[in-house]
């Protein structure tokens, strides 16, 4: 299957990385891609598709906030995506990429991944 390629989105000093949600089989050119960007921190907004221990051993965080695809998402996923914006991208002052991967068609989740 082809995947869509990445697309960033940068604003001010906020940098998030859109993308597909990857399998084990294809773990490690995804880590590569996220590397590339310069992500620290991933959230996964779908169930869990691959193993995030290598990702890990790379030095990306990955957070896992799953909601059910086509709804939106809980005010509680909503309230921690805000205070991670707010650490990575208000607090620290750095221009970072943070990612967030989810399944394609994802109901609410229009950018997928951002970056530290």
């Amino acid at each position: 299957m082809n995947r869509p390629a990445p697309v960033e989105i940068s604003y001010e000093n906020m940098r998030f990385l859109i993308t597909h949600n990857p399998t084990n089989a294809t773990l490690n050119k995804f880590t590569e891609e996220l590397k590339k960007y310069g992500v620290t921190t991933l959230v996964r907004v779908c169930d869990a598709t691959y193993d995030k221990t290598p990702v890990e051993k790379e030095g990306i965080y990955v957070l896992d906030w799953p909601f059910d695809d086509g709804a939106p998402p809980p005010n509680q996923i909503v309230d921690d995506w805000l205070n991670l914006l707010k650490t990575k991208f208000h607090e620290v002052r750095l221009l970072c990429c943070s990612a967030l991967c989810c399944s394609i068609g994802k109901g609410t989740c229009a950018g997928c991944t951002c970056f530290d």
